[in-house]
This record gives C-alpha cells, sequence and structure tokens, in this order.
C-alpha cells in the first residue's frame, strides 16, 4: 500500500540551521513553539555556543591587558545592567511594580536588552511561570527539583525553555514595539557591543593617555562585565532558594541572603519577594539593602516612572509576628544548648525585682528633711503610712 506525498510526515528541519536562524529571529520555530515546549529537558549543544563565545571572550585580556578605565567601566556596566535586570525586566515588566509610559516602557526594554539576558517578554514570561510553579517539577529553573547547575545555567540551554509563550504576558504581547524586541532580541547587544568599542577606538585616538582602545573596552566593558552579569543573576535562581533565611512560610523554599543582595542590588531578599510580589522594595526593612528601590525611587523623581507599590501594612505586620516568633525559637534553642540560661533566667529577674524592692523599702524609710521644698504634703504622709505598714525591725 503506497502513501502519497500530501500523507507523508514533512522531514524534520535540520537543527544547525534553525538555531543560527533562531539566533536573529528568536520567533523563528518551524516545529511550533508548543512542540518545542514539549520536549524533554536536556542541554542544546546548539544553544550553548553563545555561552561559550561570551566567556571566551574574557580571555581576550590575555591580548589586550588591562587600563583602569576599562576595568571601571566593566564594573560601571555591571551595576548600571544588573539595575536593569532588576528594576525593569523583573519589577516593571515581570511584575508592574510601578508604571510609566508607552515610551518609557519601550525605553526601558531597550535599556534592559544591553543586558543580553533576551527580551523582555521572554524573560516576564519566564519569571511569572515560575512564580506560578516555583520549587514544583514544573519550575524551570527550581534547584530543589533540577540540581544546583541546571537551575544556574542549563536551563538555558534546554529547547524548550527558548519560545516564548506570548499569550502568558497578553499585557505586554500588545504593544508590537516589545514584541520587536523581544523577538530580534540580539539586536540591542550588538549595537551596544558596537557602541562600547567605538567609544574605546575614540578614547585611545583622542585620549591616549588613559592607555585604552577598542579591543579593550570591547573586552573588559562588554565579555568580562556580561561574564559578571549573567552569573550574578543567575544566583537568584540557583542559590536564592539554598542559602539564606526565611522570615515568611512560603509554599516554595525562597530565602533572604544580604550577600546576594549586596551581588544583585536587591534581589537578595527573595523570601520577601516571594511573599509578596506586587511592591517595588524587595527589602521590607530599612536596614534590608535594596539599592534597586533606591534607584528606582530616584527614577520617579522625574517623571520617567511613578505609582511605585508599596508593601501592605498587613504584610509588615506578618513580618513583625514571624520575627518575633524566630527570635524565641532562636532563645529556647539556645537554652536546649546551653542549659546555664535557664537558670540565668530564673536569677536575673528574681535578682532585678529584689534590687527594686530593697530601694523602694530604703527610700521608704529614709526620714525626709524638713529644709527640703521639694518634698510634699502628701507624699510626707504617704512614707509615713509605708513605714506604719510596713516596719522595720530594730538591730540589736
Amino acid at each position: 500500500m503506497s502513501v502519497s506525498d500530501s500523507d507523508r510526515p514533512s522531514p524534520r528541519p535540520s537543527r544547525v540551521p534553525v538555531a543560527f536562524l533562531q539566533w536573529i529571529d528568536s520567533d523563528y520555530t518551524p516545529e511550533g513553539p508548543e512542540k518545542m515546549r514539549s520536549e524533554p529537558d536536556k542541554v542544546d549543544w546548539m544553544r550553548c555556543i553563545p555561552f561559550i563565545i561570551l566567556h571566551a571572550g574574557c580571555l581576550g585580556i590575555i591580548w589586550v591587558g588591562v587600563s583602569s578605565i576599562a576595568v571601571w567601566t566593566a564594573v560601571a556596566l555591571y551595576f548600571v545592567r544588573m539595575f536593569a535586570v532588576t528594576g525593569i525586566y523583573h519589577r516593571y515588566f515581570s511584575h508592574k511594580t510601578y508604571s510609566t509610559s508607552r515610551l518609557g516602557q519601550f525605553l526601558l526594554a531597550l535599556w534592559g536588552g544591553t543586558t543580553v539576558q533576551r527580551g523582555a517578554l521572554w524573560w516576564a514570561y519566564h519569571h511569572r511561570h515560575h512564580h506560578q510553579h516555583s520549587d514544583e517539577p514544573d519550575d524551570a529553573h527550581s534547584p530543589h527539583v533540577h540540581g544546583f547547575w541546571w537551575s544556574h545555567i542549563g536551563w538555558i540551554t534546554s529547547r524548550r525553555n527558548f519560545p516564548t509563550d506570548y499569550s502568558k504576558i497578553k499585557d505586554l504581547a500588545k504593544y508590537p514595539e516589545l514584541v520587536w524586541l523581544n523577538r530580534f532580541d540580539t539586536a540591542v547587544p550588538l549595537v551596544f557591543a558596537l557602541s562600547i568599542f567605538g567609544v574605546g577606538a575614540a578614547l585611545g585616538a583622542y585620549a591616549p593617555e588613559l592607555g585604552t582602545n577598542g579591543w579593550q573596552m570591547l573586552v573588559w566593558g562588554f565579555f568580562v562585565s556580561t561574564t559578571f552579569l549573567f552569573h550574578g543573576t543567575a544566583c537568584i535562581n540557583s542559590m536564592a532558594h539554598l542559602m539564606g533565611r526565611r522570615r515568611f512560610n512560603t509554599s516554595d523554599d525562597s530565602r533572604n541572603s544580604f550577600i546576594l543582595a549586596l551581588i544583585t542590588l536587591g534581589e537578595g531578599w527573595h523570601n520577601n519577594h516571594h511573599r509578596y510580589q506586587s511592591s517595588t522594595r524587595n527589602g521590607f526593612y530599612w536596614w534590608e539593602l535594596d539599592i534597586t528601590y533606591y534607584g528606582l525611587k530616584a527614577l520617579s523623581w522625574t517623571r520617567l516612572i511613578w505609582g511605585l507599590k508599596p508593601v501592605p501594612k498587613s504584610i509588615m505586620e506578618e513580618a513583625a509576628r514571624a520575627d518575633h516568633v524566630t527570635s524565641i525559637a532562636a532563645a529556647q534553642r539556645a537554652v536546649h544548648v546551653h542549659p546555664e540560661f535557664s537558670s540565668l533566667k530564673k536569677v536575673f529577674p528574681a535578682a532585678a525585682a529584689f534590687a527594686v524592692a530593697t530601694a523602694s523599702a530604703a527610700q521608704a524609710t529614709m526620714p525626709p528633711k524638713p529644709e527640703d521644698p521639694a518634698i510634699h504634703k502628701d507624699v510626707a504622709e504617704q512614707v509615713q503610712q509605708n513605714a506604719k505598714e510596713n516596719p522595720q525591725p530594730r538591730v540589736i
């Protein structure tokens, strides 16, 4: 029995040319995005090539050398773009914790594109999916489900996590300019890298005393800075569910970490964030350093953004109760580990009460000075009454 050509399954396109085309057009999915998302989790080596290039580019420092301006440029671009990840991709596109205009939204998306972490819509889709299935089997980057290295970098190399599910981000997908930036998500990083090279070349030509050039600035300002930026961001996926303490009893294992908050400008207060995602700030208290929030607050003064959402009073009250319970539990553990504390708990209050009682009794029996105008008649009468009710024993 023969099969007609129309009934034959279409040949599967070669993965290599498809992968190259997807680096240009990330929405190019000849097999369909749903089919890609249904594939099993595994490392796709074609997806690893951009990360290999990014890390290999850091080795360029062997040839281009180092200068103070190149290093400080790398440091500055790390923090400027980390703010774009945390304050723009995360707190705006993923959670809409503040408002902006359509133009402002586009400018923020351009800023976020310099981070080389795909488009804003892809980033928001995956992050919203993470909150819906945090530390569950469907969570693409849970260290408890998939292990540390997969949650840190492996999940991005899987084909199933490559397409953007626009149906899950309809509030953003209705803007064609955002969809374009998301679809051609290598355009902004390419222009950004060329701009860094151009600035370095200009400095080398017109300010040779700075000791830099285009290639040096490209290596330090783009490759080195972007590599550190990627791993700093990835630490939230891989480590913020493993290290730190839990203030809120959320359904996942999110944690608060001061160290991660330093690395990521405030994202380390991850348990706070998982308890209440709609707040502009992740550090709920003044001592919880949240540089991203301070930057967004300053940005709101320019009127580029507005309507920063606070932490509700009910959440702060819940946090206070949780901290109180944690303090009591810590004290109980201390008593268990150090039994001598149990005796001290009894001795100190008793000693304090005895000291207060002794001081009161001494004050009550002390005769008033007639010449002291500070002692009024009612006080003197009270002293005499106390002396009658509590007679002091005679000392023989």
